[in-house]
């Protein structure tokens, strides 16, 4: 699963990544031929998808890694997402359906980069058919793909996102939901007791921001995480429910 051909690349640990300059200089060609800011970064997606991203690409913003994911998920859409880390380009190709990931760096490396400071550039319709995750054995290529629920939940946590995704933001109380399979994350500390008390009761994101080891920040990563594992009970009637604005700006409850 190759890269895009581009004329100016750079190795980065044996592995050819285009320049970031090169790729701006060639967004910058499409948009004087005509193309607008919009169709260029969101490129021949499929229209309930697109309209999806433009809520938060038409708000002076460009869409964060999680809410490109989070989308495709929610549409079942195969998407290729170009992001900038430094000075290079990456690749991500993402197969909801199938449940897998594809990334140019092998998929440790990528995981263990600072995943808050990659920056999507394009996003746009997966080129290449989803691997075969089962056919892939100890194979090199295996090397480059991990399943979609680790990637989510590594995104959750540790990417640029910290105010909660629209779809469970608002007046809200959450929950994990009974047949959540908690193991598959493997949680640790804090993390492992807050969900054990999320799996007992209902409770606001102010609760869970005041237990220990967490903060407003990274309750709503835990949250963000649990729901895209489809973890996540939102109740929006619940006494626990509480609004105080602790939403994100971009709720659209």
């Amino acid at each position: 699963m190759a890269l895009p051909h581009f004329e100016s690349t750079l190795p980065l640990g044996g592995i050819e990544l285009m320049r970031a300059s090169a790729f701006q200089r060639q967004i910058e060609q499409e948009r004087e031929t005509g193309e607008d800011r919009l169709s260029t970064r969101l490129s021949a997606l499929d229209p309930s998808l697109h309209q999806d991203l433009l809520r938060f690409e038409g708000r002076g913003r460009r869409s964060e890694l999680l809410e490109v994911l989070a989308g495709a998920v929610r549409h079942a859409s195969a998407v290729m997402v170009q992001m900038q880390l430094q000075r290079h380009v990456l690749t991500l190709s993402v197969y909801p359906v199938q449940r897998v990931v594809h990334c140019v760096l092998p998929m440790a490396r990528f995981l263990d980069s600072p995943l808050a400071e990659l920056e999507v550039l394009r996003v746009e319709k997966a080129l290449h058919p989803a691997p075969a995750w089962t056919a892939l054995g100890a194979s090199a290529a295996q090397a480059h793909c991990a399943p979609l629920t680790k990637v989510l939940w590594e995104l959750a946590l540790r990417g640029a996102r910290d105010e909660l995704l629209p779809e469970i933001a608002g007046h809200a109380a959450y929950r994990i939901a009974p047949t959540t399979d908690l193991a598959v994350l493997e949680l640790s500390g804090s993390l492992a007791s807050a969900c054990t008390r999320l799996q007992r009761r209902t409770r606001s994101l102010r609760e869970i921001a005041q237990w220990p080891g967490f903060d407003r920040a990274r309750a709503t990563r835990l949250l963000n995480g649990l729901y895209l594992q489809a973890g996540l009970m939102v109740s929006r009637t619940h006494p626990a429910a509480t609004n105080d604005d602790w939403h994100g700006g971009d709720s659209t409850h």
